[in-house]
Formats: C-alpha cells, structure tokens, sequence
C-alpha cells in the first residue's frame, strides 16, 4: 500500500492556481487542494492524508474525511512537519510505502531519513497532470468505443434520421 502525505499549506504556496485562490479565499485554496487529492487519490488507488499548520486555523486539532481524503488541522503550535514525522514513524512498514508531498528542504531530508521518499510541489503538480491527460484520453477512447445509438442501426436508416431531426424530408 502507497500512502502519500501532502504538507496542505506549502502546495498550496508554491502551486500558481492555488496561490491565486489563497489570497482571496484561503478556505476555497484548501478545499480546491482536497479536490485535487481526491482525484489522485481515486486514480492512483494511494490513501492521501493533507496535513495542515494550525497557525492558519488555530485551536485544537481536528481530522475530517472530505472527498475521502483525509485532512489533518494540528493542534496550535505544532506543525504540519512535526505531524508528518509522526505519522511516517505510525505508517511506514514493509508492506506500505510512505511518500510526502513538500518542497521544503529540511523537511525533505527528514523524511528521507526515516525512510520515507520525497515528492516535490512541482512532481506532484506534473503527476496531477500527466493523471488528467490520461484521464482525457481514455474518455476519448471510450467515447469511440460506444456506438453512437443504443440501437444499432445501418448507416441509410441514421441518415434517414438526420435529415428528418433537420427538418431536410
């Protein structure tokens, strides 16, 4: 099993999209980053959990399923880094393989460290990609695959239709 942990607050600072979105809705960044992890999370089959700083929503810890992601606020001074580690040290076994979404250095040597591996910003951002494009092409190559009528039908009678739903008798 693949479990990818993504550090919520530094995708959302280095991807262009959700910076936008951060400096006029923060809330609408982080559920736009949610989104995007569940899509990846369906089409990968990888369990994400996004960890998020409680310097931007300060209180007590929270976790909550949304899209079937699950989200992990930290309890007020603790960060993001400080629950990734711990949840690499609960995670990482021999049968699962614990991977972390961030772009910050030191926290990429850490998790290397516990043996763990990297998967920066920008990787992440060009695999959601290379995910959608794969996605296009195979509704592309389905949408050829399924015949046009539910009803197979030779091609004088279809023609017959189309010129009668053009009002051409």
């Amino acid at each position: 099993m693949n479990i990818l942990l993504v550090d919520g607050y530094n995708i959302i600072g280095d991807w262009e999209e959700l910076q936008r979105l951060r400096d006029k809705d923060m809330a609408a960044a982080r559920d736009l980053l949610i989104e995007r992890m569940a899509d990846y999370q369906a089409f990968t089959d990888t369990k994400v959990i996004i960890v998020f700083d409680a310097h931007e929503a300060p209180g007590k810890e929270s976790k909550l399923k949304k899209f079937k992601v699950e989200v992990i606020y930290t309890k007020e001074n603790e960060t993001a880094d400080e629950r990734i580690e711990r949840l690499i040290k609960k995670l990482k076994n021999v049968k699962t393989q614990v991977y972390v979404a961030t772009s910050d250095y030191t926290e990429q040597r850490t998790i290397f460290a516990q043996g763990a591996l990297r998967l920066s910003a920008r990787e992440l951002k060009v695999e959601l990609q290379d995910m959608e494009n794969e996605i296009t092409l195979r509704l592309k190559e389905q949408e050829k695959k399924q015949p046009q009528s539910k009803i197979i039908l030779d091609q004088e009678i279809l023609e017959r239709f189309e010129k009668m739903r053009r009002g051409e008798n």
